[in-house]
């Protein structure tokens, strides 16, 4: 049976990683002032950087809606038996039900799961799917493998500032006032599908980052070694090989550096931060 293992853009794996296992992707819209572009293909983070530096204002993304997956998904099926779709969390982004809902035009052919995430915390199902697909697998054993992983994923990120977060009305204007006068760096964790207040650490980034790391591995604490993801907006080769040193010392076998897209830089900006796995103990 041949399956196709699909997500979105937001799902931040890097383009070795998407050739190498032949994952299809549909980018999300980005608007940045005037332009409007594809999340990778027309828009990239360094031209949201740019903008909110000229003008202090936030680009915006768009959800795909039901047509346009109805429209990718009826192409893909011209070369496959099935698809296995990863979609971004239904609590953060209303795509994850145009998918549902575009699938069900296909008699079952198609299956969406709900990742409960973003970012490299769908990475980590989307590859899960890949191993699952590679060894033969059909669609619904699959899908089933993959679901019920969703809620071992740990996600979660550091922030040198909070600004995207407070252009973006994800943050209160205590809260920004607060982060900026003392100097704290916050942690947003995914829990039960949301972006959520974590630990505040305070210092330097370099600092910061290790005692993110150290306290992360401490709080989830029963990880699957076989992979995990540094992932960042932008960062410090210096910290990036610090993390990777630490992990591969904590016995983690194949350990992923990827840079965050478009969707995921427009809510967190520059200088964030996060190392994601499954938490479920070595799995088989």
């Amino acid at each position: 049976m041949n399956i196709i293992i699909s997500s979105e853009s937001s799902q931040d794996l890097s383009k070795e990683l998407l050739e190498k296992n032949h994952i299809s992707i549909i980018p999300f819209q980005l608007m940045v002032g005037d332009k409007i572009g594809k999340d990778g293909v027309d828009v990239f983070p360094k031209d949201i950087f740019e903008y909110y530096d000229t003008t202090q204002k936030l680009p915006h993304t768009s959800a795909i809606n039901d047509v346009e997956y109805e429209t990718y998904f009826a192409h893909l099926l011209e070369k496959a038996d099935g698809i296995i779709h990863i979609s971004l969390g239904s609590k953060i982004s209303s795509s994850c039900s145009s998918a549902m809902r575009a699938a069900e035009k296909f008699d079952g052919r198609v299956k969406v799961i709900d990742s409960a995430s973003l970012s490299t915390g769908i990475g980590l199902l989307v590859l899960y799917a890949c191993e699952l697909r590679d060894k033969g697998l059909g669609l619904e054993e699959i899908y089933e493998k993959v679901n019920a992983r969703v809620p071992y994923v740990q996600a979660s990120f550091v922030l040198e500032k909070v600004n995207f977060l407070y252009k973006g009305g994800r943050c209160s204007a205590l809260s920004y006032l607060g982060a900026n006068i003392l100097g704290i760096k916050p942690q947003i964790v995914l829990r039960d599908g949301r972006c959520v207040s974590g630990k505040k650490f305070r210092g330097k980034f370099k600092e910061v980052v290790k005692k993110y790391v150290e306290t992360t591995l401490e709080e989830f604490n029963n990880p699957d070694h076989h992979m995990i993801f540094i992932t960042y907006t932008t960062a410090e080769d210096e910290i990036v090989n610090w993390i990777e040193v630490t992990l591969k010392a904590k016995g983690f076998k194949n350990i992923y550096k990827t840079v965050a897209g478009g969707t995921i830089t427009c809510h967190c900006g520059e200088h964030t931060l996060g190392i994601l796995y499954f938490n479920d103990g070595d799995h088989e």
